[in-house]
């Protein structure tokens, strides 16, 4: 029987190349993903071992204006963002969210993804001993992370799943960005954004007249990053701004968009440089406390929030557009398999971590970072037994 005409499935078919470009991009963020994890584990390991002063000596080492601590969450996030922000304009221009009917549901899917966990770990911290500036911890889905775990175990799964997630995340990626620059600044340097902006219409102007030459951008990208870094909003907002700037649309002379040269430049070196290296000085937490630590509100807070309201959030988002619009599931989906990629979504990690330093300071911060780690590791386990069982199933049909 043939499909009804009014009927608009909840991803639609790739469009010419762009399998070809995920497959590569899924590849980067994979192995980005395990190396981060790695990075991690080093992290604490050495900040639990006897060298741990040697670990804080690094954190606190001075090279130029900043300390390395703040080189790996003002400068190397700030390629990650640039990147995000790369995707999230290639998306909206080129990609699945450019039609608002294909990308309604992991829109909305998104949007109750960072709301749920939010008001989660504000419930749990309405008592006299909660912090409720935390909220926006849970809210942040690590995309390298999760879909390293789908590459692990979901070999068999139908690529409009992984979709599913890349869409997802990097909508969730655009509202924390959004969180970032209007809650976490709190002193505005207005000559310093003057200047910042100055160099973002020069990127711009640079992008309408087809200029190719890095001796223009690095320089205008370096001068907008750390006049943004001394406005007082945080540095990553200037690469999510000069990706959105970049162009995503080839002219017929040329073969690919400067935005699809740049991510297949600087993807690899960002999932596998950048991120690690940020994990590697973020996740070095003390794990003291034992205990103490199942009795903090933050702590309670930030693991529900990740693992109970990612999935909640994303799955409601999901139903509720599915079930007051006329989209539906792929044929090829079923609601169990969105539930593992629901799931995933928990695991916070690298943006989580950057909201917890910089909601908190000293103890409060470092419970909120262990309590990241917590939360993201047991999405990640369980995602991964849900999304290994729909792995099995798919591999039989």
């Amino acid at each position: 029987m043939s499909e009804p005409s009014f009927v608009r499935r909840f991803l639609p078919e790739l469009d010419s190349g762009e399998s070809t470009f995920l497959a590569a991009f899924f590849r980067s963020e994979t192995v980005g993903g395990l190396l981060a994890l790695a990075a991690a584990a080093v992290a604490l390991v050495w900040a639990n071992s006897p060298w741990a002063s040697s670990y804080d000596a690094l954190l606190h080492l001075f090279i130029g204006p900043l300390d390395v601590e703040h080189w790996a969450a003002d400068g190397a996030l700030t390629l990650f963002f640039f990147v995000a922000g790369l995707e999230l304009k290639r998306e909206l221009v080129v990609g699945s969210l450019r039609r608002p009917a294909d990308a309604a549901v992991p829109v909305a899917a998104a949007c109750f993804g960072v709301a749920v966990p939010a008001l989660i770990y504000l419930v749990v911290n309405l008592g006299p001993d909660g912090e409720p500036g935390g909220w926006a911890i849970p809210s942040a889905t690590d995309i390298a992370f999760a879909l390293a775990v789908l590459a692990v175990v979901g070999s068999n799964l139908p690529t409009s799943l992984r979709l599913f997630l890349l869409t997802l995340a990097v909508v969730d990626d655009l509202i924390v960005i959004v969180i970032i620059a209007v809650f976490f600044t709190s002193t505005l340097h207005l000559g310093a954004l003057a200047l910042a902006v100055a160099a973002f219409a020069a990127y711009a102007f640079g992008q309408h007249r087809r200029w190719r030459t890095p001796l223009f951008y690095v320089p205008v990208a370096l001068l907008a990053w750390w006049c943004v870094h001394e406005s007082g909003i945080h540095a990553t907002i200037a690469g999510v701004v000069l990706g959105l700037l970049t162009r995503v649309r080839p002219d017929p002379s040329e073969e690919r968009s400067p935005a699809e040269r740049l991510e297949h430049r600087l993807s690899p070196a960002s999932a596998s440089i950048a991120v690690p290296f940020f994990a590697l000085m973020s996740a070095g937490v003390p794990l003291q406390g034992g205990g103490a630590l199942l009795d903090s509100p933050v702590v309670l807070g930030v693991v529900a929030g990740l693992v109970l309201g990612k999935p909640v959030g994303v799955l409601a988002g999901t139903w509720l557009v599915t079930r007051f619009t006329r989209a539906e599931l792929n044929e090829d989906l079923a609601w169990r398999d969105l539930v593992g990629v629901a799931v995933l979504a928990g695991i916070g990690f690298t943006v989580s971590l950057l909201v917890a330093e910089l909601t908190f300071e000293g103890d409060l911060r470092d419970a909120a970072k262990t309590a990241v780690l917590a939360g993201s590791v047991l999405s990640a386990v369980v995602g991964a037994l849900v999304l290994g069982h729909r792995d099995r199933f798919h591999a039989t049909r």
